[in-house]
């Protein structure tokens, strides 16, 4: 009898997301020798947890107060699944994923623990402390203790200081990413993964919307970006919820996940609900599909764009504003941009308002001052040429 189909649709996902970033990296993937063991191993069989967490807090097996919930063979440990599971080789490159302990993190760290040894893969995880909740740092601890259990190696807890800037959201995301990625260099790992869902991204699309951003905003989280990688996008959050409860896998629900004082919460209990009962079933997948769509003219423009502003720039590394403004407007925004980021704009500050007044000194210009954007990068139409540059090298 094979595995349940959320917990074999989770796999098959897991592992194409592997087998591409082996692709990418030019990582040869070479499946661990199977492990034999001595007639005279000991054997020990230990329970596996089967509770689910309530709200007040995590089963005993999560928690760690209660008996192991993987069962040992000798020296090799059992994935949930039943089936054995040989390590792969110390020094064999090393994928990480990100785990909150939700239902969506664990779905995907199993799967991975599970997928990923085959290809020669080792397996490790970061959890990350916000330090917003009364006992964060216990819960990240069972959750690291859970991992450890399940067979990954190694297993961080990282606490961070979440800052004001741009909301508690963007605040509590840059910290995250901060600390994944110094993970992924002290680990050197090869990827970091993450338990983003098909629902997630229909919520930022969502956003987007309603935010007015462009075409870039509306395709969504792409689905690797870097050293980052979204197997799960494809499946709904459902999916990984059963294949938590099939594999009796605690999972946690983070109660800022459902408070309405965040944005993204209020999409996903508020909005899309209401989308759901007065447009029929299906809003979710509509709007992921909407994402690849946007993605795939986004990607298209984002070429055209870097390729216009090669031809665009000056040997000064200026821009020349009469060829900028025979380009398409959607080019030339898109070449506005990359200019500011070069000179040191913050990507995140950088919005469409400021690109559009940017591009009133191609189209619009009439004669008017430089231009502040974000970061202290300040833009000049001097000699027919747009000149950006950071006021503290001036």
């Amino acid at each position: 009898m094979g595995p349940h189909p959320a917990v074999a649709a989770i796999r098959l996902a897991v592992r194409r997301a592997l087998t591409e970033l082996a692709a990418e990296t030019g990582v040869s993937l070479t499946a661990p020798a199977p492990r034999t063991r001595p007639a005279s191993a000991p054997v020990t069989v230990t329970s596996t947890a089967t509770a689910a967490t309530s709200a007040g807090g995590p089963p005993a097996a999560l928690a760690g107060s209660g008996p192991a919930a993987t069962r040992l063979i000798g020296n090799a440990r059992r994935h949930p699944s039943g089936l054995p599971r040989t390590p792969a080789a110390p020094g064999s490159p090393l994928v990480l994923v990100a785990v909150s302990g939700g239902a969506d993190s664990m779905a995907l760290a199993i799967a991975t623990a599970f997928e990923a040894p085959k290809l020669g893969l080792r397996v490790g995880a970061v959890t990350v402390d916000h330090g917003l909740q009364p006992g964060s740092a216990e819960r990240a601890q069972q959750v690291a203790d859970r991992l450890r259990e399940l067979g990954l190696d190694p297993v961080e807890v990282i606490p961070v200081q979440v800052g004001q800037q741009g909301g508690p959201e963007n605040a509590a995301r840059d910290a995250r990413y901060a600390a994944l990625d110094a993970a992924a260099e002290r680990h050197r790992s090869i990827a970091v993964l993450l338990g983003h869902t098909r629902d997630d991204q229909a919520e930022t699309v969502l956003l987007g919307l309603a935010r007015g951003s462009g075409a870039r905003s509306l395709a969504g989280m792409p689905a690797h970006k870097g050293r980052y990688r979204r197997p799960l996008l494809e499946l709904d959050r459902a999916a990984t919820r059963q294949a938590c409860a099939a594999q009796s896998i605690p999972v946690w629900d983070d109660p800022h996940n459902s408070d309405p004082a965040y944005t993204r919460s209020r999409v996903r209990h508020e909005v899309l609900p209401v989308l759901e009962k007065h447009l029929g079933t299906g809003v979710v997948e509509a709007l992921a599909r909407t994402a690849r769509l946007f993605r795939d003219d986004a990607d298209a423009l984002d070429q055209w764009a870097a390729l216009a502003e090669r031809d665009l720039r000056t040997g000064e590394g200026t821009l020349d504003a009469g060829k900028l403004a025979e380009l398409p407007p959607a080019v030339r925004r898109r070449v506005l941009r990359r200019a500011a980021l070069r000179a040191g704009c913050p990507g995140g500050d950088l919005f469409a308002r400021h690109l559009e007044t940017v591009d009133q000194l191609v189209t619009g210009w009439r004669g008017q001052g430089p231009l502040h954007l974000p970061g202290g990068v300040e833009v000049t139409r001097r000699c027919g040429t747009l000149v950006f540059r950071r006021q503290s090298d001036s």
